[in-house]
């Protein structure tokens, strides 16, 4: 009976890890600006989930576990290479005007070039804080720092990003022409 048992856990974990390959590639891509390695850390962090599924002791804290597996992998990676050049741009689809679109590809790769140019430790924080939405104490277990740090990796990382965009206009809206009535 508790093959069974742990027969299903592993078949449910295999779901959940499914489920959870989107986030974990957007936040590899985020640290490492290469779709391929982004893809391969991916690959080895759910690999890894796999082999070491009877340390996970509460399902719902299957994300922070992921996400720090991740954090490892991506480390090791750092220092088993040196950390790769460019960032191959990506063509956003959007059924809008090519204005529009080209307005939104400009703002976009701002600011990825400004969280690129922040350090690692605040690229990290502040991707997993503000484009993942875990916190701080979350943050902190996930790259296994001080909660201080974290929350001062942040605070430099938007200061440093505040002052990068300052410049950076608000995509206008268009709006329909109104008609007025006039007596």
């Amino acid at each position: 009976m508790a093959l069974l048992g742990m027969f299903c856990k592993q078949r449910e974990l295999r779901r959940l890890l499914g489920q959870r390959r989107e986030r974990l590639f957007r936040m590899a891509f985020a640290w490492s600006h290469d779709p391929a390695l982004a893809d391969d850390l991916v690959q080895e962090t759910m690999e890894k989930a796999l082999k070491r599924a009877n340390q996970l002791r509460d399902l719902a804290t299957l994300d922070r576990w992921l996400f720090g597996i991740l954090g490892n992998c991506f480390r090791d990676h750092l220092r088993r290479q040196r950390p790769l050049e460019e960032l191959e741009e990506h063509t956003l689809a959007d059924p809008e005007t090519p204005e529009r679109q080209h307005e939104q590809r400009h703002i976009v790769t701002q600011v990825r070039c400004a969280i690129e140019r922040l350090p690692e430790g605040q690229r990290q924080v502040v991707t997993l804080v503000d484009l993942e939405g875990f916190s701080y104490a979350e943050v902190a277990d996930i790259l296994g720092i001080p909660i201080g740090t974290v929350m001062s990796r942040l605070c430099r990382a938007r200061r440093q990003l505040s002052q990068e965009l300052v410049d950076i206009e608000p995509l206008r809206t268009q709006e329909p022409p109104r008609l007025r009535r006039i007596k």
